[in-house]
């Protein structure tokens, strides 16, 4: 068995789980704190998002689950990446005056060379998540 890299990620937001999903799926929201889709992300669909300032391509996958306010999974890849795709997965929880969104990006690789991609994805992770918290709680 090969040895990949794991990120993980929670935070908590004030706010549903069903304002949460929205944060996740519609392309108005993602493009607010994170990347914008062309449609809105779907199980069983294929995705790519664009930076929304530069408009370039940034990665691509397909969306392989979405269970509406609990659970969505995902391939994530990315230039950098060279072709390998990598798995994100997200839960929302029910949690006592909002919601606990939890990240598991897992299957990246796992090398001394590859360690630069993985520490710039822990870092871009933190820095979108702050994103959505920030637009969440201001709106």
């Amino acid at each position: 068995m090969t040895q990949t890299t794991t990120l993980t990620k929670s935070i908590l937001l004030k706010a549903t789980k069903e304002q949460v999903w929205g944060y996740l799926t519609d392309p108005e929201k993602l493009a607010i704190w994170f990347h914008r889709p062309t449609k809105s992300l779907a199980e069983g669909q294929e995705y790519e998002m664009y930076g929304t300032e530069s408009g370039k391509k940034l990665m691509w996958g397909k969306t392989t689950q979405a269970q509406p306010y609990d659970r969505l999974e995902m391939t994530f890849s990315i230039a950098p990446m060279n072709g390998a795709s990598s798995h994100v997965a997200w839960t929302l929880e029910d949690v006592p005056g909002g919601t606990r969104l939890s990240l598991v990006h897992s299957g990246l690789p796992y090398s001394e060379e590859t360690f630069g991609l993985a520490l710039s994805l822990d870092k871009g992770w933190e820095d979108h998540m702050a994103r959505m918290r920030t637009d969440l709680h201001d709106n």
